[in-house]
């Protein structure tokens, strides 16, 4: 039988989001996206902290500097973490994203397995897959993904060697696969992975174990889905919030699975039956997960 998540950080998140796992600092790291937050939960110690953000923060990745690279809703900056803070934290600009595409935002993303940031935006306004997937690196720039557009980008991993990169439309239902090669920003192959059930949530955030399964955190269904590398759904770790938003690997053995949460969407009475949703919670499970890749920067 699966395990099921409990309560970590009762934290109620509007919309948290992003969760990375920093091992040298022992240290889960997400985003409240709607209150342009980062937060910083040391794990030894059980300490929370907050660092306010002069805009909202989609995703971001840790650097071999020790730095963060923010994908903030307009813009790709750098920020040291243990200075920022404040609606004016210290942010050192790289890049304006779309910047002629005003309904358009940084979402979902997370480093390849060589060092490079991949992204997507999204259209705030769900009216048109206006939104794109990005590649950014120091050495190449920022390369556009040849995958279409998209509605809200998510689900954006790589399978262990690199060279598998997963991703989905949130609002069709499917999580889908494609040949992928970091040096190029080459993509290739696009073929549907998992296609969710009617009824059964949407794809959010997901990441893959030591063994190339699938995590994904299900919005509206309060679940973590594991599918092992050809598509077979294999558990299910129930999560006390239903809306669950993307998950994590850590601790020591890189067994902890830790899943962030969203209140949005919800009704005051099942607010008042899960008031600890948008909070970020923890499961032990059998599997190991793989430290994302920092940053080249």
């Amino acid at each position: 039988m699966a395990p099921s998540a409990t309560l970590l950080v009762d934290c109620r998140c509007t919309l948290g989001e992003g969760i990375l796992w920093w091992p040298d600092r022992r240290s889960l790291l997400w985003t409240d996206i709607e209150k342009s937050t980062l937060w910083i939960h040391r794990v030894d110690d059980d300490v929370s902290r907050q660092v306010a953000l002069p805009d909202r923060l989609g995703s971001f990745a840790i650097c071999e500097s020790g730095r963060l690279l923010l994908g903030l809703a307009k813009s790709l900056v750098y920020l040291d973490p243990e200075t920022g803070h404040g609606a004016d934290s210290r942010v050192e600009p790289i890049m304006a994203i779309e910047p002629t595409i005003p309904r358009n935002r940084i979402n979902d993303g997370r480093t390849d397995r060589a060092g490079n940031f991949v992204f997507g935006t999204m259209n705030e306004i769900q009216d048109s897959p206006a939104g794109s997937f990005y590649q950014y690196s120091v050495r190449h720039g920022l390369r556009r993904l040849d995958l279409g557009g998209v509605v809200i980008p998510n689900s954006i991993c790589f399978s262990p060697n690199g060279r598998t990169m997963y991703f989905c439309d949130s609002p069709k239902g499917i999580i889908r696969q494609c040949d992928y090669d970091a040096d190029s920003a080459g993509v290739g192959n696009v073929h549907d992975f998992v296609r969710l059930e009617a009824g059964s949530g949407l794809p959010d955030g997901s990441v893959v174990d030591c063994d190339g399964c699938l995590w994904n955190a299900v919005w509206n269904a309060g679940v973590v889905r594991q599918y092992g590398p050809e598509g077979r759904l294999l558990a299910e770790i129930p999560v006390p919030s239903r809306n669950v938003t993307c998950p994590a690997f850590g601790g020591n053995s890189l067994d902890h699975l830790y899943v962030t949460s969203s209140r949005q969407e919800m009704t005051d009475q099942e607010l008042r039956d899960s008031p600890s949703s948008g909070s970020v919670f923890r499961a032990v499970v059998a599997s190991r997960g793989i430290v994302d890749t920092f940053f080249a920067a």
